[in-house]
């Protein structure tokens, strides 16, 4: 029972942005759950089952989605197509990792890199938990303040089962102050098979959407060094990069073949890992089967839907800081700006590149970035982190070249 809570508490995590991302895109909400829950234990069965994430919806391919339904008159099927090859250059991602090996890649991501880059993926998120909680501020607000002080004075179980006290507080408030729509979930019926579809074949449109991989790329070493910061094992070096980018690429694919948008791992689970101290992945593998159930049930999908945004947008609130305050903390631990005035024009360069030009984007309409082909480009996150790489390799060079020659000594002993 206890387990199940757990779980639920993660399928609430992930539910608002996995179902957001079809609404923004034509896909079938229902679809997403399923690729989300099978995309899932896709992840953890290429991962020896160590390695608690959930996958979700990816924010990364709205854009050139929607890009791609232009072109093609609204025919997702072609979208699919460069879903399924962008999870296909995942794979091969991961073959170049294993081949190189994982300490020559380790040595690149430093903590004045990775701790800057967990610390922009969570502010990154936090404008749109804000929005969302604008519609109604009174509920999100309460929502926010449950869920806080449960996590600052509670104890024992009510501490792990915080998040989802919070949302059925912010939602029977909700009830109170009549802001539920419950059309949804009343005209839903209790059994529907989701809107599966097969994908379509385009060069256009695989030109349009598999130059993504690159940004998400990063992305996913962002989100595996948090996964592994919060719960205090290094997951790059075991299972290792190759297998989480694998298991990424092949759920992927699957939900390219499958009628769904393409998966990533999801920072919202993350946070609540933080939050929960509960680190097993099974809790998460049993999120992952309720969404596929779930998927199939037309009244849960309902309710869940009619979830105000208000007690979502306060609820994100609090799982976006929770991952800032992992990458602050990861920087802080490992004291890598103690006496290095390098590190730290490191790290202000990745905040200033990860924030600002997703700011200048959205609130000036100016676009900043890498151009990768005539419709999309690397910005925010992206940019910022290949950015930071770059610095480091430049201002550390010699310390580089220390860590270069210890790895290789290393790999040698071992043999």
């Amino acid at each position: 029972m206890r387990k199940a809570a757990l779980s639920l508490q993660h399928l609430l995590a992930m539910f608002g942005s996995t179902v957001l991302v079809p609404l923004l895109t034509g896909f079938d909400p229902s679809v997403a759950i399923f690729c989300a829950g099978i995309g899932t234990l896709i992840f953890h069965f290429c991962t020896d089952w160590r390695v608690p994430v959930f996958l979700g919806s990816s924010f990364a391919f709205i854009g050139v989605i929607n890009q791609v339904s232009d072109a093609f008159n609204g025919d997702l099927a072609y979208a699919q197509g460069g879903i399924i090859v962008a999870g296909c250059l995942y794979i091969i991602m991961s073959l170049i990792v294993k081949f190189i090996g994982v300490e020559k890649v380790k040595k690149y991501f430093p903590p004045q890199v990775t701790g800057a880059m967990i610390a922009v993926i969570g502010l990154n998120l936090i404008p749109s938990a804000v929005d969302m909680a604008m519609t109604y501020l009174p509920i999100a607000i309460i929502t926010l303040a449950v869920a806080m002080g449960i996590n600052q004075f509670a104890k024992g179980s009510i501490k792990q089962f915080g998040v989802i006290i919070a949302v059925f507080t912010g939602l029977a408030l909700s009830f109170i102050l009549k802001q539920v729509d419950i059309t949804t979930a009343s005209q839903a019926s209790w059994f529907a098979i989701p809107n599966f579809r097969l994908p379509k074949f385009s060069l256009e449109a695989i030109l349009m959407i598999a130059p993504v991989v690159l940004a998400t790329f990063m992305e996913h070493i962002g989100d595996i060094t948090t996964n592994g910061t919060v719960v205090g094992q290094n997951f790059i070096e075991n299972p290792g990069l190759n297998r989480t980018l694998l298991g990424d690429g092949l759920a992927t694919i699957f939900a390219g073949f499958a009628g769904g948008p393409a998966n990533t791992t999801y920072g919202e689970n993350t946070a609540l890992l933080a939050i929960t101290k509960n680190y097993d992945p099974r809790v998460l593998e049993l999120t992952a089967v309720f969404a596929i159930v779930l998927s199939c049930v037309g009244k849960f999908g309902g309710f869940l839907q009619s979830i105000p945004q208000a007690v979502m947008g306060g609820i994100s609130i609090y799982l976006f800081s929770m991952i800032t305050y992992v990458g602050v903390k990861s920087i802080k631990d490992s004291k890598c700006y103690e006496g290095n005035i390098k590190n730290v024009i490191i790290m202000a360069t990745v905040l200033i590149i990860g924030l600002g030009t997703s700011y200048l984007s959205t609130f000036a309409g100016i676009e900043i970035g890498i151009p990768l082909s005539q419709t999309s480009s690397l910005t925010g996150l992206s940019l910022a982190a290949i950015v930071g790489v770059i610095l480091n390799r430049v201002l550390n060079n010699s310390e580089f070249k220390d860590q270069e020659v210890e790895v290789e000594t290393a790999i040698a002993e071992s043999k």
